[in-house]
C-alpha cells in the first residue's frame, strides 16, 4: 500500500450529505462506512472523487480494514496474514503492557502513589503499538500529556517510568517531569507536554534536524520522527503551522492524531468545522490518511508506508486514527459527559481482545504462550511499583537544577549554598 499520485483522489463526504445509499460506485464499494465509527460513521462516507489538479502536490488516501486487508492478500498470494508469529507476539506483548501499566497507575493514583493530574490511554494501545514498534532506537518519539504508553513502546523501562510518575530520583526524568513529561535521552522520547500543540513544533524541529544532518552535514542520516497529538489539538495555530512547514521542507515526520472522539468533554463533532482530520494533509500538499485506530494490524500497515515514505524523503504524511479512550480524560474525571451506549459500544472493539483472536484463529500462536505473556507483563509491572515505591525521592537541591543555566544568580547564595537548602526557603509550602 502506497501513498502514491493516482488518477483519482478518494474524499469523504461533509456532514448531512443527501447522497443516496443505492447510487453506489467503485470508491463507495472499495471504502465503505466501518463500524468502528459508531453512530458517527455517516460523515465518513463517500461522496465524491476531485482531480488531482485541484492539488498541488500530494494525494489524498483514506483507508479500511478491507482496503489493508486485499492489498495484502494481492501481494502474497501464498498467505492472508498481515504479520507473521514473532510480529504478532510482540505487538501483543506491548500493548498487554500499556494496558497493565496503566490499570496499575489507577491503582497507584487512588492510593495516593501519584500526584496531579494522570491521563491514562486504555483503549488506544493500538495507535502507539502500531506505529512506535516500526522505530528503530534512533527515531524520535514526541508525545502529549497521555504519555505513559508512548514511552513503554519506545523501550523506556516500565521502573523507569513508574518511578517517574511516582516523583522518584530513579525516574527518567528524576522525579522532576511527573506523568505528563516523560522524556528519554537514551531512548529519543523527547518529552511529554501538558498542554496540547506544544509537542509539535518540537517534533518538526526533530525532524528538521535529521533533514539538515542527512543534506547540509552529508551525515548517514534517515532518522523519522513521530508526532503524537489528539483532536482536539487540530484546530490549534501550531498544528497548522507544523503541517506547512513540513511539506514545504518535505521534513522525514508523520503526524499521528490520535482521535479519540472527546477533547476532555468537549464531543470532536461539535468542536471542529470540518470533523475529518485528515482532509487536512492534503490542503498543505502531504498524503492524509483516515484509519482504524482500534485495530493494531490495519495501523501498522499504514504507519509502514507513512515511516518508509519519510525515510525516503518523501516527507510527511498526516494519519488521523480514529480510537477511543475506555477511562475519563484523566483519573479525576468521572467521565459522565460520554454516551453509556458510546462507551459500551467501542468496549466491544477492545484492541487487544481483536488481536489475540486474529493471533490465535491464524495459528500464530497458542492460548498457553499468550497467557505466558500476560503472566510476564504482570510480574514486570508489579517490580516497576516495588522498585518506584523503594527508591528515593530527590532532595531539595534539585528544585532548580535543569532550569537555569547559570544557576548562581538565582539557586546559589553568595555562600555558594543552595538556596533551597535553607530551611526557611521553603516555609509556607508543602513539606518535600
Amino acid at each position: 500500500m502506497a501513498f502514491s499520485a493516482t488518477t483519482k483522489i478518494i474524499q469523504p463526504m461533509c456532514i448531512n450529505s443527501a447522497r443516496s445509499p443505492d447510487k453506489s460506485d467503485t470508491c463507495t464499494k472499495l471504502l465503505s462506512p466501518s463500524s468502528f465509527l459508531g453512530s458517527n460513521n455517516k460523515q465518513f462516507s463517500i461522496n465524491k472523487t476531485i482531480s488531482p489538479l485541484s492539488r498541488r502536490s500530494a494525494t489524498v488516501v483514506a483507508v479500511s480494514s478491507d482496503v489493508v486487508k486485499k492489498k495484502k492478500v494481492q501481494s502474497n498470494p501464498a498467505s492472508n496474514l498481515l504479520i507473521t508469529k514473532e510480529e504478532g507476539l510482540e505487538l501483543y506483548e506491548d500493548m498487554i503492557l500499556g494496558r497493565a501499566f496503566e490499570d496499575m497507575c489507577a491503582q497507584m493514583y487512588y492510593r495516593g502513589k501519584m500526584f496531579g493530574f494522570v491521563h491514562l490511554y486504555n483503549g488506544q494501545e493500538a495507535v502507539s503499538t502500531g506505529f512506535i514498534k516500526l522505530l528503530g532506537n534512533r527515531d524520535c518519539v514526541v508525545s502529549t500529556y497521555r504519555d505513559h504508553v508512548h514511552a513503554l513502546s519506545k523501550g523506556v523501562p516500565a521502573r523507569a517510568v513508574m518511578s517517574e510518575l511516582f516523583g522518584k530520583t530513579t525516574g527518567c526524568c528524576r522525579g522532576q517531569g511527573g506523568s505528563m513529561h516523560m522524556f528519554s535521552k537514551e531512548h529519543n522520547v523527547l518529552g511529554g507536554f501538558a498542554f496540547i500543540g506544544e509537542g509539535i513544533p518540537v517534533a518538526t524541529g526533530a525532524a528538521f534536524t535529521s533533514k539538515y544532518r542527512r543534506e547540509a552535514l552529508k551525515e548517514d542520516c534517515d532518522d523519522v520522527t513521530l508526532a503524537f497529538f489528539g483532536d482536539g489539538t487540530c484546530n490549534n495555530g501550531q498544528f497548522f503551522e507544523c503541517l506547512n512547514m513540513a511539506a514545504l521542507w518535505k521534513l522525514p515526520i508523520v503526524f499521528v492524531v490520535e482521535n479519540n472522539l472527546w477533547a476532555i468533554g468537549m464531543s470532536h463533532l461539535r468542536a471542529t468545522s470540518d470533523p475529518q482530520i485528515w482532509k487536512k494533509g492534503p490542503a498543505f500538499g502531504m498524503p492524509g490518511v483516515h484509519v482504524d485506530g482500534m485495530d493494531v494490524l490495519k495501523v501498522r500497515e499504514v504507519a509502514k508506508e507513512a515511516i518508509t515514505r519519510a525515510r525516503r524523503g518523501e516527507g510527511p504524511t498526516l494519519v488521523e486514527c480514529e480510537t477511543y479512550r475506555f477511562r475519563g480524560h484523566s483519573l479525576a474525571d468521572p467521565d459522565e459527559l460520554r454516551d453509556p451506549a458510546e462507551k459500551a459500544h467501542y468496549a466491544t472493539r477492545d484492541p487487544i481482545t481483536a488481536l489475540k483472536k486474529y493471533v490465535m484463529e491464524n495459528s500464530l500462536a497458542s492460548e498457553a504462550e499468550l497467557t505466558a505473556i500476560e503472566k510476564k507483563i504482570e510480574e514486570v509491572v508489579e517490580e516497576a511499583v516495588e522498585f518506584a515505591d523503594k527508591s528515593p525521592v530527590p532532595a531539595r537541591s534539585q528544585l532548580l537544577e535543569n532550569v537555569f543555566a547559570d544557576p548562581r544568580g538565582f539557586g546559589i547564595g553568595p555562600d555558594g549554598k543552595y538556596r533551597c537548602e535553607d530551611p526557611k526557603f521553603t516555609e509556607g509550602t508543602a513539606q518535600l
